[in-house]
């Protein structure tokens, strides 16, 4: 759980910035660390820099005057730096030292230290060795000291300009044969302020409860969460609504909703959807959205809003799910140094939350025709499955649309009536009394982290590739590691994690041991179809109907697209039995027939009188409405 705030080094457009603000959420103000640069950038496309930090951790303590200094100096040898060090000809460098004012020594002095590290900041004038010490009397010191506790810091509040007329009259003595001190400077009295604790300075001068809401980070009611990203807390819930098929708009099933929100704001940090019960993939999925920019995301959905919560949280809370038990899950979560904890029973502090939460979501689906409302008892005669209208992926974008557009600007009872969204941008910039944590530090590869919450499989490295559920694979970034002995156990072949999305199994993911980099790894017969892994389950189970079938890649394929055709005759055979049946509904309608007869000289069912009905779309469900959320 690491943020990034003003004067953090991180990259953007493969270039090194310092951020120099955060106006907002989705938006950061950088600085160029060499030519001063100001440029406004995407907070979601910034990039940490850990080497960059640690080169320049030090950069924004430096004073504004020693900034200055040093960039002057970086403008008067700019000339130079163009040209390498045997091509900077004395002439030159006097050229260059005559319009500095400086020396030619000096002007070698500073290419020396531009050439070590060629930053703007290794030109900032080296510390004096006394710097620390005190360079005026001690009983000066005693007097100034004096002062400030009895004199500057009361309620009164007075000046720092009082302070230092207090600070003269007291080293000019109480006795008129004393010897008269010679006072400090004004500027050396500011320089004693500012040595002072701010939070020490406001409690004493004003109160220690104002110190306390301007020095201490907003804290949340979920315990162990007092800032953003502290605790996540994740659970599923079977959706209320019948979906129906993308290309039939045929009612299919229930859905399974799994969501990630943040403990402390009750911000929705992610979500995934599926037809499938819960298990490691959905969770890993939804917890990949969570942590990585949702504004891609978004884009490719067309949906117009801001999500801007995302990063490593430092905990996950769940419900004593399995799917966290020796799983991908589990490596993946060491993997980013995330602590996984079951929720304590009995505490309701540690789980309201997420099901309060399921609570709102749903009631908010029960509007969505093809709902099936919490129980039998309250839905009725309604038909769920006949007024089904909305697929899988429709029901995403308009989960997504409810979740940033209405529920994060709405008050939450829960955090003291402030929309999640708000009470987290005050977390996250800080507010006139609050002092802001910073963005949370990027992931530094996406890629790997999806691919990381993907299901694994271990396998060893044939000199064919590698096989996974009877199907080869191959790539030559396998080729060294064919046939390679596990190093703890030399009598063994080493196997290797390979990541596999179900959805999508057209390649695998290659994870090497040495770099710790995912290399994709295609079918070995690139010609194949791309397919998902319950359509090879689902193949498999139709060959394994056929004995006479002994089941191989050749067959697979050969059955897979079997299947295919069948669905579609099928298909098509469904949709011309739909329309005739719409015909003869449409004709009875027209004809004014009534249940058991024919009304006289009504036209036959190959005629169908035109309905103003026939083919028009059901109605749209319902829009959003203001909702409250309890807790």
């Amino acid at each position: 759980m690491d943020f990034l705030a003003p004067g953090a080094p991180v990259v953007w457009n493969d270039k090194d910035w310092v951020i120099r603000d955060l106006p907002s959420l989705e938006q950061v103000i950088l600085e160029h660390p060499t030519t001063g640069q100001l440029q406004v950038a995407p907070a979601s496309e910034i990039r940490s820099n850990v080497d960059l930090a640690k080169r320049r951790s030090g950069l924004m303590a430096i004073s504004r005057d020693a900034w200055d200094d040093a960039h002057d100096k970086f403008q008067a040898i700019k000339p130079l730096l163009d040209l390498a060090p045997a091509q900077r000809s004395r002439e030159k460098v006097e050229e260059a030292a005559e319009s500095a004012g400086k020396s030619v020594a000096t002007i070698y002095r500073w290419l020396n230290r531009w050439d070590k590290s060629r930053t703007v900041s290794s030109l900032v004038r080296s510390p004096r060795s006394d710097k620390g010490s005190r360079r005026i009397a001690e009983e000066v010191e005693k007097h100034v000291a004096s002062q400030i506790d009895s004199y500057f810091m009361t309620k009164e509040q007075p000046t720092v300009v009082d302070l230092h007329e207090q600070i003269k009259i007291a080293c000019r003595g109480a006795e008129p044969a004393a010897p008269s001190l010679p006072p400090p400077s004004l500027r050396t009295v500011h320089r004693r302020i500012d040595e002072l604790s701010g939070r020490t300075v406001m409690a004493r001068r004003q109160s220690p409860k104002l110190a306390r809401e301007a020095y201490e980070p907003i804290k949340g009611s979920f315990p162990g969460a007092p800032v953003p990203l502290a605790v996540y807390q994740i659970d599923h819930s079977p959706i209320d609504v019948i979906f129906v098929d993308e290309q039939y708009r045929q009612p299919i099933n229930r859905g399974y909703l799994t969501i990630v929100i943040d403990s402390c704001t009750r911000m929705l940090a992610g979500f995934y959807v599926t037809l499938d019960p819960p298990g490691a993939l959905s969770t890993g999925l939804a917890m990949a959205q969570a942590i990585l920019p949702k504004a891609p995301w978004l884009a490719e959905r067309g949906i117009e809003a801001e999500w801007p919560i995302r990063g490593i949280p430092a905990k996950i809370f769940a419900d004593n799910a399995k799917e966290f038990r020796g799983s991908m899950l589990e490596r993946a979560c060491a993997e980013y140094g995330i602590v996984m904890e079951n929720r304590p029973k009995g505490l309701p502090n540690y789980g309201g939350h997420v099901e309060r939460l399921f609570r709102t979501f749903m009631k908010r689906a029960h509007n969505i025709p093809g709902t099936t409302f919490s129980n039998v008892e309250e839905r009725g005669e309604y038909d769920s499955d006949g007024r089904a209208i909305m697929t899988l992926k429709e029901f995403e974008a308009w989960f997504a649309t409810f979740v940033t557009k209405v529920y994060h600007h709405r008050k939450h009872f829960g955090i003291g009536r402030v929309p999640p969204i708000k009470l987290y941008e005050r977390f996250v910039l800080g507010s006139d009394t609050h002092i802001g944590i910073g963005l949370p530090a990027p992931v530094a590869d996406e890629q790997k982290l999806r691919l990381d919450f993907m299901p694994f499989v271990e396998r060893t490295v044939q000199e064919y590739g590698v096989v996974i559920d009877q199907i080869h694979y191959y790539a030559d970034v396998l080729r060294p590691w064919v046939h390679a002995r596990d190093p703890d156990a030399r009598d063994r072949k080493r196997k290797f994690i390979f990541v596999r999305d179900p959805r999508d199994i057209g390649e695998i993911y290659f994870l090497d041991p040495e770099t710790k980099t995912y290399f994709p790894i295609p079918y070995r017969d690139r010609t194949r179809p791309r397919m998902s892994v319950w359509e090879l389950n689902a193949t498999l189970n139709y060959l394994a109907q056929h004995p006479e079938m002994k089941p191989n890649e050749d067959m697979i394929f050969e059955g897979l697209a079997e299947m295919r055709q069948i669905i579609e005759q099928s298909a098509s055979k469904s949709r011309k039995a739909r329309r005739d049946q719409q015909r003869r509904t449409d004709w009875k309608k027209a004809s004014g027939e009534k249940p058991g007869g024919a009304a006289v000289g009504a036209a036959p069912p190959s005629a169908p009188a035109p309905s103003a009905k026939a083919g028009q779309p059901r109605a749209p469900y319902e829009a959003f409405n203001d909702i409250e959320v309890s807790e």
